[in-house]
């Protein structure tokens, strides 16, 4: 018994940690996120950014909960319970899912290569191929590795990301009184926009709910589903308000530099003029763009791994390889014969299509079929009960 509470234990953080650490390349990692959709909000950006997550975690959780309850397969049987009677929609998800994967696995590849090759004087293409490689292997062997390499990515992540916006923050005279300074003049004006921006932001988040609906079936009921997203919204908020605050204080000397509002995270480090904190930093970006980069790539394969003409491969690790490779080399294509900006348009979209065709139907329509699908379960068990009795 004690053993099984362990196990739900551990099943519950280790879901909690990969989220987050799917989220960190994806979002706080290079600063560039953050800085676009809230430091320029003042106050209300760490708002915005602690309600991004809350969404996030919410959307989530009506997500898992109708998986794990109904014992769907992918994430394309989710989409198609959520919009029954409009199962077609599930296709619009696909669209969007299909946009976003390559966008985010070409530039968390290439980032994570020229990031190694800059650090330790690797050639890119040498690079390139190890950080190829390591997907590979970590997604050949399935949902459970994942999301172990996920957890352990996620403690790492947080421990150095939280290092450096700390110190970051308060090596600055007077960090909070220059956040209450901003909000004593601008007082309300930015809150319209922060509610937009932490809706939009939820939004290009959308894309890791393959990876989380394949990998949460360790999650055994509801309560567990619940407990791992609040402890994710709790550390995914924690890192990125942070983030957002350090940013903040920094703001004006990043703006001022050529470039320096590309990767202002990586500006700000360098300026700190700290060893600890450059190592700390470039640990923590290779690490959160590396785990994107699994976590996003096996949501894709977890999708396509049991298809009929696939099957035809009797060896699912030599299936789930020859899946990620053609998933990684695609998306590099993708982004070196110059389609990039057909895909940055589109993903500049994907956010405000997110909030209408996932958050908010996942939010209501989801979370109200959850609610009636449950009871009627509950009402199942109590009538078996009865029979028995009788």
């Amino acid at each position: 018994m004690k053993l099984r509470r362990n196990l739900s234990k551990n099943a519950v953080v280790s879901i909690a940690l990969m989220l987050f650490s799917a989220h960190a390349g994806g979002g706080f990692a290079t600063g560039n996120q953050a800085n676009t959709y809230f430091v320029g909000l003042g106050f209300w950006g760490i708002f915005s950014a602690i309600l991004a997550m809350v969404i996030l975690c919410g959307m989530l959780r009506e997500a898992m909960i109708m998986k794990n309850s109904r014992n769907l397969s992918s994430y394309k049987e989710v989409f198609e319970n959520l919009y029954h009677p409009f199962d077609k929609l599930a296709y619009a998800f696909e669209a969007f899912y299909l946009i976003m994967v390559v966008m985010v696995i070409a530039t968390t590849i290439s980032s994570a290569a020229s990031a190694l090759s800059d650090s330790f004087g690797f050639s890119y293409k040498i690079s390139l191929v190890l950080i190829s490689a390591l997907i590979l292997l970590m997604v050949m062997f399935g949902a459970n590795l994942v999301r172990k390499f996920g957890a352990v990515m996620g403690i790492l992540i947080l421990v150095t990301s939280l290092s450096i916006y700390f110190y970051g923050s308060f090596s600055v005279e007077n960090p909070l009184g220059r956040l209450t300074n901003e909000f004593s003049q601008n007082g309300f004006l930015h809150f319209p926009k922060a509610i937009e921006n932490g809706f939009v932001y939820a939004g290009f988040q959308c894309v890791q709910i393959p990876a989380m609906i394949a990998c949460c079936g360790v999650l055994k009921n509801k309560e567990e589903v619940t407990r791992s997203m609040n402890i994710s919204s709790l550390i995914n908020s924690l890192a990125l308000a942070l983030s957002v605050f350090m940013l903040f204080v920094w703001k004006d000397y990043f703006m001022g530099i050529e470039n320096g509002a590309t990767l202002p995270t990586l500006t700000v480090t360098k300026a700190l003029e700290k060893n600890w904190i450059s190592v700390f930093y470039l640990v923590s970006l290779i690490l959160c763009l590396i785990s994107s980069a699994v976590t996003i790539t096996y949501g894709m394969v977890a999708r396509f791994e049991e298809n009929e003409k696939l099957k035809k491969i009797k060896n699912i690790k030599v299936r789930r390889l020859l899946l990620s490779l053609f998933i990684v080399l695609g998306s590099m294509l993708i982004s070196s014969i110059g389609l990039t900006n057909i895909i940055k348009y589109g993903y500049g979209y994907c956010g405000y299509l997110a909030i209408f065709l996932i958050i908010i139907p996942f939010l209501t329509i989801g979370a109200y079929k959850n609610y009636k699908y449950m009871q009627k379960e509950e009402n199942k068990v109590g009538e078996n009960i009865q029979i028995s009795l009788d």
